[in-house]
């Protein structure tokens, strides 16, 4: 932190950043956002992170959780010396539809790709696939219509979360937490993450990333095939499928690789929702089989 942020600081830099960057957040809440912007030392007045209201369910109650936005992700990405270029997004087609009362236009799934030049020097390319259906923020958790951002930047919005994954997969070393963009409207218990409602971090059952066992290479093979089937009929993504194992497992660069050559074979214009809550039990306790 610079010297003029530290005397800043000391007059209470808590209440300048709650008039400019994040205006009407609790004093609490700034407090937390300075916290990880130390601990994980970012500069603050780039404004890295976003508070975001979640609910939680166990609790009964709204927290707000610091989370990382995209552009911390690309700043880790671009710092790494190894970020090749991201893709312009490319969008499935434009779907429109009333939910919850309210009308929207939007696309149907959105694709970004992010390369990655791998110490071979070889450029690896990391694709990810993101439906809209399956990302977008609700206005709250008692409406399933869009909220105003979901339903006026319906492209934007998107692109920013098949990014996000896209830079996970690339690199999952430095892009690990959720973004803000992705997580806003979601319950703090969702979908297998669970959040500190104190700190804001994502609490891991089995440790840190750098801690969690390297995926067996005989499972990654025996499960090659069950994950083709499943990107070809449309019911997972790549980026899906590295996320769940990544839940229990480091996999490495060239794992990710290789599942992400899977896209290959996502029939593009499949709108077949996603029925793989079977599949994914395969993960527990041990890994695919």
């Amino acid at each position: 932190m610079s010297e003029e942020l530290k005397t800043i600081e000391s007059h209470d830099l808590t209440e300048v950043l709650r008039s400019s960057l994040y205006p009407g957040a609790s004093q609490e809440s700034v407090k937390m956002v300075l916290a990880y912007c130390a601990a994980a030392g970012l500069d603050v007045m780039q404004k890295p992170v976003h508070i975001v209201p979640m609910w939680d369910s166990k609790a009964r109650a709204n927290r707000d959780v610091v989370m990382p936005g995209i552009n911390m992700y690309r700043v880790n990405a671009a710092r790494s010396g190894q970020l090749a270029g991201i893709s312009e997004p490319d969008f499935g087609p434009d779907v429109t539809e009333t939910i919850d009362g309210v009308a929207v236009t939007y696309p149907a799934w959105c694709r970004v790709t992010v390369r990655r030049a791998m110490a071979s020097g070889q450029i690896a390319e990391f694709t990810a696939v993101e439906r809209w259906r399956e990302n977008y923020a609700t206005k709250g958790r008692d409406s399933s219509a869009p909220n105003a951002m979901w339903a006026k930047r319906p492209y934007a919005q998107l692109a920013k979360c098949a990014q996000a994954q896209a830079l996970r997969m690339a690199f999952p070393e430095s892009c690990g937490q959720p973004t803000a963009e992705e997580m806003a409207g979601k319950d703090l218990h969702a979908e297998g993450v669970i959040f500190d409602a104190e700190t804001g971090e994502v609490i891991k059952s089995r440790g840190a990333p750098e801690q969690l066992p390297e995926y067996p290479a005989d499972k990654f093979e025996a499960s090659l095939g069950k994950w083709r089937d499943l990107v070809a009929s449309g019911k997972r993504t790549p980026g899906a499928i590295i996320a769940t194992v990544c839940s229990s497992y480091r996999m490495t660069a060239e794992q990710a690789r290789i599942v992400n050559a899977l896209a290959d074979a996502v029939v593009e214009s499949s709108d077949k929702p996603a029925k793989d809550d079977e599949w994914l039990s395969d993960f527990d306790n041990g890994g695919a089989e």
